[in-house]
């Protein structure tokens, strides 16, 4: 099992629409609107590589209203205490040693 995050350019007219087409793929987690240069970004959890040339290239592909798509895969997740950490960083008082 592995994790992919496809984050998506949509047209500006259907960015719902999009993420609600991605959001009903299986293999497909988690489905976020979010700023910045992409409108979309989706979580994949997959079997084998297989899956993700499928589920990106071929239904994807399909659904009206995609732009452009930008793939990257996960190497290692770290547990959640850590990934909370970074949010308070400069923000410790002083003798603080996390």
């Amino acid at each position: 099992m592995f994790t992919a995050f496809v984050m998506v350019q949509a047209e500006r007219r259907r960015i719902q629409e999009v993420a609600r087409r991605i959001a009903e793929i299986p293999g497909v987690e988690e489905v976020y609107s979010v700023t910045g240069e992409w409108d979309i970004i989706a979580i994949l959890r997959l079997k084998d590589y297989a899956d993700l040339a499928e589920l990106v290239t071929g239904r994807m592909v399909e659904i009206p209203g995609i732009v452009r798509t930008n793939t990257h895969l996960a190497f290692q997740a770290f547990p959640q205490s850590l990934l909370e950490r970074p949010f308070s960083v400069g923000l410790e008082e002083e003798g603080d040693q996390r």
